[in-house]
């Protein structure tokens, strides 16, 4: 679904990113892990198109979208989730679920989709006229989950989606990223937790200092001595 070649990426003259290569298997969940500074929320926004590329190819479902604008990625079904869950506090939890179906492709079914993201989080629906401000950590990390959903995407990115949770909100974040993989859904995802995310991992890539340093399945990475000891603690 999603090819990623020779991806180079800065801010201003600090380059970041070191043609970095990746897929993203539809259906699948792939995972980004790699400690903070690796590059991984770079990676997470020039696939949105929030950072422009400096070199390399970026192919959604074999359209090449490496100078697409964001907008157009989302209407194409790509969707961030970003870190940080960057919800509006002053609007309701309703409203800011609305706002997430406001690309063309998600607007005709907006309020079906609504009552889709009710069923899998019905906190939201209990809060829905709450200002999102006051909800707790854990319950804006799953208004921004909703918001993501309302755009009707076909790929995810998720990053780093427990990060400040507490211990309870990190199970449920990813119980709900193994339930949308049943649902059919594709995601990206970058995370610190890396025991959770390669255990769950379909395909990960370690990233160090902006480069791919190692790739595989989730259980090989899981199981490898350099990643046990770096990011394991073992």
């Amino acid at each position: 679904m999603l090819s990623v070649t020779g991806l180079r990426a800065a801010y201003g003259p600090v380059q970041v990113l070191f043609d970095v290569d990746f897929d993203v298997a539809a259906g699948s969940v792939t995972t980004l892990i790699g400690a903070n500074g690796a590059g991984k929320t770079t990676i997470m926004k020039s696939v949105a198109g929030l950072v422009s590329a400096t070199g390399g190819t970026i192919r959604f479902e074999g359209r090449d979208i490496t100078r697409t604008a964001s907008h157009d990625r989302v209407d194409a079904g790509l969707c961030l989730i970003p870190e940080g869950r960057l919800v509006f506090p002053g609007m309701t939890v309703e409203q800011n679920l609305r706002l997430g179906a406001i690309a063309p492709r998600a607007r005709a079914g907006h309020s079906g989709m609504l009552q889709e993201v009710f069923r899998r989080f019905p906190r939201l629906e209990e809060r829905r006229a709450q200002q999102a401000g006051l909800m707790s950590g854990g319950e804006q990390q799953m208004l921004a989950l909703g918001r993501g959903l309302m755009a009707r995407p076909r790929l995810i990115l998720m990053d780093e989606p427990t990060l400040g949770l507490a211990p309870v909100m990190v199970k449920q974040v990813f119980e709900t990223i193994e339930e949308l993989r049943t649902a059919g859904f594709t995601i990206l995802l970058a995370e610190q937790n890396a025991r959770v995310a390669l255990e769950l991992a379909d395909r990960a890539y370690l990233l160090e200092n902006g480069r791919v340093a190692l790739s595989g399945p989730g259980s090989d990475l899981l199981g490898s001595p350099e990643v046990r000891r770096a990011y394991l603690g073992m």
